[in-house]
């Protein structure tokens, strides 16, 4: 059975896996803009299409995944108006046991080479709930997130550049 809980499933591109997710009302604080807690949700959101789909190498991890460590960094307003927004995810490290995520947040439909309005990364790791002890990735898994790997350095020079 397929879990589908996003209706963009996502697309590869040359900067890692992009996903469009929708921004509901429930998501803005006073000032319409995203609050910080819904955008990690909507971060969440968007690595369900990548990792966890039928199909995918990572998708057992659905099963044992825990996030070990969240950045999250903000670096322009994103407005409940200017949804869905676009996250281009990849990987920053991959290790036996963990590997890291990195987000690159915009609104939708704006340039890819544009500074990203949010930055964040998550800490993934993979875990057996039966024996409640941290698991390791499978080659296959690991295979399938090296193809997404990215250097940290990449992530970090377009987000500080100029707007």
């Amino acid at each position: 059975m397929t879990h589908v809980l996003n209706e963009d499933a996502g697309t590869t591109t040359a900067d890692g896996y992009v996903v469009r997710v929708p921004v509901r009302w429930s998501d803005m604080d006073v000032y319409a803009h995203i609050n910080h807690a819904r955008m990690v949700t909507l971060l969440e959101e968007a690595r369900i299409p990548w990792l966890f789909y039928d199909g995918r190498p990572t998708a057992p991890l659905r099963d044992g995944c825990l996030v070990a460590d969240l950045h999250v960094r903000y670096q322009a307003q994103l407005r409940h108006s200017e949804g869905p927004i676009e996250v281009t995810m990849y990987v920053e490290r991959l290790r036996a046991v963990d590997f890291t995520v990195g987000y690159e947040v915009r609104a939708a439909g704006a340039d890819p080479a544009s500074r990203p309005a949010v930055v964040a990364s998550t800490q993934l790791v993979a875990f057996d709930v039966g024996t409640q002890r941290i698991a390791r990735l499978t080659p296959e898994q690991k295979e399938y997130l090296a193809g997404f790997r990215r250097a940290t350095g990449e992530s970090v020079d377009r987000s500080t550049g100029p707007s």
